[in-house]
Protein backbone atom coordinates (compact mmCIF):
# COMPACT_ATOMS: atom_id res chain seq x y z
CA UNK A 1 0.00 0.00 0.00
CA UNK A 2 1.21 3.21 -1.15
CA UNK A 3 1.58 6.36 0.39
CA UNK A 4 0.04 9.90 -0.77
CA UNK A 5 3.03 11.95 -1.50
CA UNK A 6 2.89 15.46 -3.04
CA UNK A 7 4.63 13.78 -6.39
CA UNK A 8 1.71 11.57 -6.56
CA UNK A 9 -0.55 14.41 -5.93
CA UNK A 10 1.76 16.86 -8.81
CA UNK A 11 1.33 13.89 -11.29
CA UNK A 12 -2.62 13.73 -11.37
CA UNK A 13 -2.83 17.30 -11.45
CA UNK A 14 -0.74 17.35 -14.92
CA UNK A 15 -2.34 16.30 -18.19
CA UNK A 16 -3.65 12.87 -18.28
CA UNK A 17 -3.30 12.20 -14.28
CA UNK A 18 -5.81 10.17 -12.28
CA UNK A 19 -9.30 11.15 -12.37
CA UNK A 20 -10.08 10.88 -8.87
CA UNK A 21 -8.94 9.95 -5.34
CA UNK A 22 -11.61 8.20 -3.19
CA UNK A 23 -11.95 7.20 0.19
CA UNK A 24 -14.44 4.78 1.28
CA UNK A 25 -15.39 3.93 5.07
CA UNK A 26 -17.64 1.08 6.56
CA UNK A 27 -19.31 2.87 9.53
CA UNK A 28 -21.65 0.74 12.23
CA UNK A 29 -23.92 2.51 15.04
CA UNK A 30 -21.67 3.02 18.34
CA UNK A 31 -24.06 1.33 20.75
CA UNK A 32 -24.24 -1.88 18.03
CA UNK A 33 -25.96 -3.51 15.17
CA UNK A 34 -29.04 -3.23 17.13
CA UNK A 35 -29.29 0.26 17.25
CA UNK A 36 -30.89 2.80 15.06
CA UNK A 37 -29.37 5.98 13.54
CA UNK A 38 -31.12 9.32 13.17
CA UNK A 39 -30.61 10.44 9.13
CA UNK A 40 -31.12 13.88 7.70
CA UNK A 41 -33.96 15.67 8.08
CA UNK A 42 -35.95 17.30 5.18
CA UNK A 43 -38.19 19.35 5.23
CA UNK A 44 -41.46 17.58 4.53
CA UNK A 45 -43.52 17.57 0.84
CA UNK A 46 -46.58 17.88 2.92
CA UNK A 47 -48.03 21.04 3.18
CA UNK A 48 -48.51 21.58 7.24
CA UNK A 49 -46.30 18.69 7.83
CA UNK A 50 -43.74 20.04 10.00
CA UNK A 51 -41.79 17.46 11.73
CA UNK A 52 -39.72 16.71 8.48
CA UNK A 53 -38.73 13.54 6.41
CA UNK A 54 -35.79 11.26 5.31
CA UNK A 55 -34.23 10.76 1.72
CA UNK A 56 -34.74 7.74 0.88
CA UNK A 57 -32.97 6.43 -2.24
CA UNK A 58 -32.45 3.14 -4.59
CA UNK A 59 -28.99 2.31 -4.76
CA UNK A 60 -26.67 -0.77 -5.32
CA UNK A 61 -25.35 -2.57 -2.63
CA UNK A 62 -22.66 -5.52 -3.64
CA UNK A 63 -24.26 -5.47 -7.19
CA UNK A 64 -27.87 -5.93 -6.41
CA UNK A 65 -30.37 -2.87 -6.03
CA UNK A 66 -31.24 -2.09 -2.25
CA UNK A 67 -33.18 0.88 0.08
CA UNK A 68 -30.48 3.11 1.17
CA UNK A 69 -31.44 6.29 3.26
CA UNK A 70 -29.01 9.48 3.57
CA UNK A 71 -27.67 10.05 6.78
CA UNK A 72 -25.56 13.07 5.82
CA UNK A 73 -25.97 14.90 2.22
CA UNK A 74 -23.34 16.13 -0.15
CA UNK A 75 -23.42 19.45 1.19
CA UNK A 76 -23.55 18.30 4.47
CA UNK A 77 -20.47 16.57 4.23
CA UNK A 78 -19.04 19.50 2.82
CA UNK A 79 -19.94 21.88 5.77
CA UNK A 80 -18.37 19.91 8.18
CA UNK A 81 -15.31 19.75 6.23
CA UNK A 82 -15.12 23.60 5.90
CA UNK A 83 -15.89 23.57 9.55
CA UNK A 84 -12.72 21.70 10.21
CA UNK A 85 -11.02 23.96 8.58
CA UNK A 86 -12.24 26.76 10.52
CA UNK A 87 -11.57 25.61 13.82
CA UNK A 88 -7.93 24.63 13.19
CA UNK A 89 -7.86 28.35 12.02
CA UNK A 90 -9.35 29.56 15.23
CA UNK A 91 -7.10 27.36 17.00
CA UNK A 92 -4.04 29.24 15.57
CA UNK A 93 -3.07 26.25 12.73
CA UNK A 94 0.56 27.57 11.91
CA UNK A 95 -0.55 26.81 7.87
CA UNK A 96 -4.05 27.25 7.94
CA UNK A 97 -4.24 30.45 9.97
CA UNK A 98 -2.29 31.83 7.24
CA UNK A 99 -4.69 30.73 4.04
CA UNK A 100 -6.49 33.96 2.39
CA UNK A 101 -10.21 33.75 3.60
CA UNK A 102 -12.49 36.88 3.54
CA UNK A 103 -14.44 37.82 6.98
CA UNK A 104 -17.96 39.27 7.24
CA UNK A 105 -18.75 40.93 10.94
CA UNK A 106 -21.91 42.49 12.13
CA UNK A 107 -22.16 44.07 15.23
CA UNK A 108 -25.65 42.92 16.92
CA UNK A 109 -26.10 43.82 20.79
CA UNK A 110 -22.83 45.02 21.34
CA UNK A 111 -20.96 41.81 20.23
CA UNK A 112 -19.41 41.30 17.13
CA UNK A 113 -20.24 37.93 14.69
CA UNK A 114 -17.78 36.99 12.76
CA UNK A 115 -18.56 35.09 9.56
CA UNK A 116 -15.91 33.49 6.61
CA UNK A 117 -15.97 32.18 3.66
CA UNK A 118 -16.14 29.04 5.36
CA UNK A 119 -19.12 29.56 6.58
CA UNK A 120 -20.83 31.40 4.68
CA UNK A 121 -22.89 28.85 2.53
CA UNK A 122 -22.19 30.36 -1.26
CA UNK A 123 -18.27 31.33 0.13
CA UNK A 124 -16.85 33.90 -1.92
CA UNK A 125 -19.53 35.38 -3.42
CA UNK A 126 -21.97 35.14 -0.90
CA UNK A 127 -25.07 37.84 -0.43
CA UNK A 128 -23.35 38.43 3.04
CA UNK A 129 -20.13 39.92 1.49
CA UNK A 130 -21.02 41.15 -1.72
CA UNK A 131 -23.83 43.64 0.48
CA UNK A 132 -21.35 44.70 2.96
CA UNK A 133 -18.44 47.37 2.73
CA UNK A 134 -14.50 47.46 3.18
CA UNK A 135 -12.99 50.69 4.36
CA UNK A 136 -16.10 52.28 3.52
CA UNK A 137 -16.14 51.34 0.19
CA UNK A 138 -18.70 48.89 -1.38
CA UNK A 139 -17.23 44.97 -1.80
CA UNK A 140 -18.62 44.94 -5.24
CA UNK A 141 -16.62 48.48 -5.97
CA UNK A 142 -13.24 47.23 -4.49
CA UNK A 143 -11.02 46.17 -7.77
CA UNK A 144 -9.76 42.85 -6.37
CA UNK A 145 -13.02 41.71 -5.60
CA UNK A 146 -14.07 42.73 -9.30
CA UNK A 147 -10.86 40.66 -10.64
CA UNK A 148 -12.58 37.45 -8.41
CA UNK A 149 -15.65 38.02 -9.89
CA UNK A 150 -14.38 38.64 -13.30
CA UNK A 151 -12.17 35.15 -13.18
CA UNK A 152 -12.77 32.19 -15.13
CA UNK A 153 -11.64 28.79 -15.19
CA UNK A 154 -8.83 30.07 -17.64
CA UNK A 155 -7.75 32.00 -15.11
CA UNK A 156 -8.58 31.34 -11.40
CA UNK A 157 -5.84 32.95 -10.04
CA UNK A 158 -7.69 35.70 -8.56
CA UNK A 159 -10.18 33.10 -6.37
CA UNK A 160 -6.86 31.51 -5.69
CA UNK A 161 -5.26 34.30 -3.82
CA UNK A 162 -8.45 35.46 -2.12
CA UNK A 163 -10.43 31.93 -1.09
CA UNK A 164 -8.85 28.69 -2.30
CA UNK A 165 -11.56 27.41 -0.03
CA UNK A 166 -14.08 28.67 -2.95
CA UNK A 167 -12.47 26.28 -5.81
CA UNK A 168 -11.84 23.20 -3.71
CA UNK A 169 -15.72 23.16 -2.08
CA UNK A 170 -17.21 24.86 -4.90
CA UNK A 171 -18.93 28.53 -5.28
CA UNK A 172 -21.50 30.11 -7.39
CA UNK A 173 -22.00 33.93 -8.58
CA UNK A 174 -25.65 33.14 -9.05
CA UNK A 175 -27.04 36.43 -8.43
CA UNK A 176 -24.74 38.20 -10.69
CA UNK A 177 -26.63 39.92 -14.40
CA UNK A 178 -23.62 38.35 -16.23
CA UNK A 179 -20.45 36.07 -16.13
CA UNK A 180 -21.52 34.59 -13.08
CA UNK A 181 -18.76 32.81 -11.83
CA UNK A 182 -19.28 28.87 -11.47
CA UNK A 183 -16.67 26.64 -9.72
CA UNK A 184 -18.37 22.93 -9.23
CA UNK A 185 -16.92 21.13 -5.94
CA UNK A 186 -13.76 18.93 -6.31
CA UNK A 187 -14.49 16.90 -3.29
CA UNK A 188 -17.55 15.58 -2.87
CA UNK A 189 -19.46 13.06 -0.13
CA UNK A 190 -21.75 11.99 1.75
CA UNK A 191 -23.03 9.28 3.89
CA UNK A 192 -25.90 6.41 3.34
CA UNK A 193 -27.17 3.64 5.08
CA UNK A 194 -28.83 0.43 3.84
CA UNK A 195 -32.34 -0.47 5.27
CA UNK A 196 -34.79 -2.16 4.44
CA UNK A 197 -37.87 -0.15 3.40
CA UNK A 198 -38.70 3.39 3.29
CA UNK A 199 -41.57 3.32 5.94
CA UNK A 200 -41.35 5.96 8.48
CA UNK A 201 -41.31 5.48 11.73
CA UNK A 202 -42.40 7.21 15.01
CA UNK A 203 -40.68 7.18 17.79
CA UNK A 204 -42.31 8.78 21.26
CA UNK A 205 -41.20 11.98 23.36
CA UNK A 206 -42.09 13.83 26.24
CA UNK A 207 -41.06 16.30 29.19
CA UNK A 208 -41.50 15.59 32.82
CA UNK A 209 -41.69 18.89 35.12
CA UNK A 210 -40.89 17.86 38.41
CA UNK A 211 -42.88 20.78 39.65
CA UNK A 212 -46.38 19.92 37.63
CA UNK A 213 -47.44 18.64 34.89
CA UNK A 214 -49.33 21.75 34.20
CA UNK A 215 -48.86 24.94 35.04
CA UNK A 216 -51.76 27.47 34.73
CA UNK A 217 -51.62 31.11 34.87
CA UNK A 218 -54.24 33.63 34.86
CA UNK A 219 -54.22 35.96 31.54
CA UNK A 220 -52.30 38.92 33.52
CA UNK A 221 -49.84 37.07 35.00
CA UNK A 222 -48.96 35.06 32.08
CA UNK A 223 -48.48 38.40 30.25
CA UNK A 224 -46.24 39.77 33.17
CA UNK A 225 -43.95 36.30 33.09
CA UNK A 226 -43.85 37.17 29.52
CA UNK A 227 -43.25 40.52 29.40
CA UNK A 228 -40.35 39.92 31.89
CA UNK A 229 -38.44 37.73 29.63
CA UNK A 230 -39.64 39.37 26.14
CA UNK A 231 -35.43 40.10 25.83
CA UNK A 232 -34.59 36.42 26.04
CA UNK A 233 -37.82 35.13 24.02
CA UNK A 234 -38.37 35.09 20.53
CA UNK A 235 -40.94 37.19 19.05
CA UNK A 236 -43.18 34.16 18.03
CA UNK A 237 -43.02 32.42 21.33
CA UNK A 238 -43.44 36.41 23.15
CA UNK A 239 -46.39 37.15 21.13
CA UNK A 240 -48.38 33.68 21.51
CA UNK A 241 -47.77 34.08 25.16
CA UNK A 242 -49.24 37.63 25.48
CA UNK A 243 -52.13 36.84 22.84
CA UNK A 244 -53.39 33.83 24.60
CA UNK A 245 -56.46 33.83 25.94
CA UNK A 246 -58.16 31.28 28.46
CA UNK A 247 -60.31 28.18 27.09
CA UNK A 248 -64.21 28.98 27.55
CA UNK A 249 -65.40 27.90 30.43
CA UNK A 250 -62.02 28.20 32.53
CA UNK A 251 -60.01 31.24 34.26
CA UNK A 252 -56.19 30.08 33.57
CA UNK A 253 -54.11 29.17 30.89
CA UNK A 254 -51.47 27.07 29.92
CA UNK A 255 -47.75 28.04 30.06
CA UNK A 256 -46.22 25.83 28.23
CA UNK A 257 -44.72 27.59 25.51
CA UNK A 258 -42.52 29.25 28.23
CA UNK A 259 -41.29 26.11 28.67
CA UNK A 260 -43.41 24.86 31.81
CA UNK A 261 -45.31 21.95 32.69
CA UNK A 262 -44.80 18.92 31.34
CA UNK A 263 -45.79 16.90 27.72
CA UNK A 264 -47.20 13.64 27.79
CA UNK A 265 -45.93 10.63 25.70
CA UNK A 266 -47.00 11.40 22.14
CA UNK A 267 -45.69 9.51 19.07
CA UNK A 268 -45.40 12.27 17.14
CA UNK A 269 -41.28 12.33 15.80
CA UNK A 270 -39.68 10.54 13.21
CA UNK A 271 -38.13 7.78 14.99
CA UNK A 272 -34.27 6.48 13.21
CA UNK A 273 -34.07 3.82 11.12
CA UNK A 274 -31.95 0.76 11.55
CA UNK A 275 -29.45 -0.03 9.02
CA UNK A 276 -27.53 -3.01 7.52
CA UNK A 277 -24.51 -1.55 5.95
CA UNK A 278 -23.65 2.24 7.07
CA UNK A 279 -20.80 3.60 4.09
CA UNK A 280 -19.11 7.19 4.13
CA UNK A 281 -17.55 7.94 0.65
CA UNK A 282 -15.80 10.86 -0.55
CA UNK A 283 -14.08 11.50 -4.04
CA UNK A 284 -11.42 14.06 -4.83
CA UNK A 285 -11.75 14.84 -8.74
CA UNK A 286 -7.98 15.94 -10.07
CA UNK A 287 -10.20 15.67 -13.70
CA UNK A 288 -11.95 18.92 -12.55
CA UNK A 289 -8.89 20.37 -11.14
CA UNK A 290 -7.08 20.12 -14.26
CA UNK A 291 -9.88 22.71 -15.94
CA UNK A 292 -8.19 25.34 -13.84
CA UNK A 293 -5.42 27.01 -14.91
CA UNK A 294 -3.47 30.45 -12.89
CA UNK A 295 -1.33 32.09 -15.39
CA UNK A 296 1.30 30.43 -14.03
CA UNK A 297 2.84 28.14 -17.00
CA UNK A 298 2.03 24.43 -17.21
CA UNK A 299 4.33 23.48 -14.07
CA UNK A 300 2.91 26.61 -12.14
CA UNK A 301 -0.60 25.80 -12.35
CA UNK A 302 -0.03 22.10 -11.85
CA UNK A 303 1.01 23.09 -8.41
CA UNK A 304 -1.42 25.39 -7.67
CA UNK A 305 -4.01 22.49 -8.38
CA UNK A 306 -1.94 20.14 -6.03
CA UNK A 307 -2.18 22.71 -3.61
CA UNK A 308 -5.67 22.65 -4.08
CA UNK A 309 -5.52 19.02 -3.61
CA UNK A 310 -3.76 19.41 -0.47
CA UNK A 311 -6.01 21.58 1.13
CA UNK A 312 -9.40 19.51 0.69
CA UNK A 313 -7.70 16.28 1.76
CA UNK A 314 -6.34 18.34 4.88
CA UNK A 315 -10.08 19.25 5.45
CA UNK A 316 -11.11 15.51 4.37
CA UNK A 317 -8.70 14.55 7.01
CA UNK A 318 -9.81 16.64 10.07
CA UNK A 319 -13.45 15.93 9.11
CA UNK A 320 -12.87 12.36 8.99
CA UNK A 321 -11.40 12.11 12.17
CA UNK A 322 -14.74 13.54 14.26
CA UNK A 323 -18.05 11.67 13.63
CA UNK A 324 -20.28 14.38 14.99
CA UNK A 325 -23.36 14.46 13.27
CA UNK A 326 -26.15 14.42 15.20
CA UNK A 327 -27.93 13.58 17.97
CA UNK A 328 -29.10 9.57 17.99
CA UNK A 329 -26.49 9.50 15.27
CA UNK A 330 -23.69 8.12 16.68
CA UNK A 331 -21.48 6.25 14.57
CA UNK A 332 -18.09 4.46 14.87
CA UNK A 333 -15.28 3.21 11.74
CA UNK A 334 -15.43 -0.68 11.27
CA UNK A 335 -11.86 -0.28 10.40
CA UNK A 336 -10.05 1.72 8.34
CA UNK A 337 -10.57 4.45 4.90
CA UNK A 338 -10.43 2.31 2.19
CA UNK A 339 -8.31 4.93 -0.35
CA UNK A 340 -7.18 4.40 -3.98
CA UNK A 341 -6.71 6.50 -6.47
CA UNK A 342 -6.89 5.36 -10.33
CA UNK A 343 -4.41 4.87 -12.86
CA UNK A 344 -6.39 4.77 -16.02
CA UNK A 345 -7.54 2.24 -18.01
CA UNK A 346 -8.88 0.48 -14.70
CA UNK A 347 -6.00 0.57 -13.22
CA UNK A 348 -6.11 1.38 -9.23
CA UNK A 349 -3.38 2.46 -6.81
CA UNK A 350 -4.32 1.24 -2.72
CA UNK A 351 -3.37 4.05 -0.74
CA UNK A 352 -2.83 4.57 2.97
CA UNK A 353 -5.39 6.71 4.61
CA UNK A 354 -3.82 10.24 5.64
CA UNK A 355 -4.09 11.18 9.46
CA UNK A 356 -4.70 14.46 10.50
CA UNK A 357 -0.44 15.26 10.95
CA UNK A 358 0.62 14.10 7.62
CA UNK A 359 -2.05 15.81 5.64
CA UNK A 360 -0.41 19.16 7.71
CA UNK A 361 2.72 18.12 6.47
CA UNK A 362 1.64 17.47 2.65
CA UNK A 363 -0.29 21.05 2.95
CA UNK A 364 2.60 22.64 3.87
CA UNK A 365 4.96 20.64 1.43
CA UNK A 366 2.43 21.68 -1.39
CA UNK A 367 2.34 25.33 -0.35
CA UNK A 368 5.80 25.06 -0.29
CA UNK A 369 6.25 24.27 -4.27
CA UNK A 370 3.33 26.32 -5.06
CA UNK A 371 5.34 29.70 -4.05
CA UNK A 372 8.36 28.18 -6.19
CA UNK A 373 6.66 27.44 -9.09
CA UNK A 374 3.62 29.98 -9.48
CA UNK A 375 4.29 32.44 -6.67
CA UNK A 376 1.87 31.74 -4.09
CA UNK A 377 1.67 33.31 -0.88
CA UNK A 378 -0.65 32.64 2.14
CA UNK A 379 0.73 35.39 4.59
CA UNK A 380 -2.77 35.82 6.46
CA UNK A 381 -4.03 38.64 4.63
CA UNK A 382 -7.89 38.43 5.11
CA UNK A 383 -10.57 40.57 3.36
CA UNK A 384 -12.14 42.00 6.16
CA UNK A 385 -15.95 43.07 5.30
CA UNK A 386 -18.45 45.13 7.53
CA UNK A 387 -21.53 43.90 7.49
CA UNK A 388 -24.88 45.62 6.37
CA UNK A 389 -26.18 46.61 9.39
CA UNK A 390 -29.61 46.35 8.19
CA UNK A 391 -29.49 42.91 7.20
CA UNK A 392 -28.13 42.00 10.98
CA UNK A 393 -31.58 43.83 12.00
CA UNK A 394 -33.77 41.87 9.74
CA UNK A 395 -32.32 38.60 10.74
CA UNK A 396 -34.72 35.98 12.00
CA UNK A 397 -34.17 32.50 13.74
CA UNK A 398 -36.25 29.71 11.87
CA UNK A 399 -38.70 29.41 15.04
CA UNK A 400 -40.01 26.20 13.52
CA UNK A 401 -36.58 24.01 13.23
CA UNK A 402 -36.52 20.99 15.50
CA UNK A 403 -33.15 20.86 17.22
CA UNK A 404 -32.13 16.97 17.72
Amino acid sequence: MSKITLDLLAEASMPGGASCLTSVTQLEPAAGPQASVAPAKFASRAQGEKRGEYAYERRYLDGAPAQAVIIDSKQSQLNRCEAALAQAIADGHPTLSRMPRVEVTYSRGGVDEVYSDLTLPHRIFDGHIRAGTAGGTPVTQLEAYRSIRNATPGNARAVLDASPVSLVFGSWDSSRSARQGRWRSTLVGEIIGFCADERPALRGGARVDPVGMRINLTEAKLKALADAQQAELSGKTYKTATSAKPKKGEEAISASMLGLGGIPPTLDTLSGVACSRIIRSHVLSFAALRQLRFGAGADGDAACRALLAALALNALARSDAELCLRANCDLREQGPASVEIDQRGSGRLALEALAIAEADALLDAALGVAQEKAGVTWNGIVLRVTGNPDIAAGAVADEDEAVE
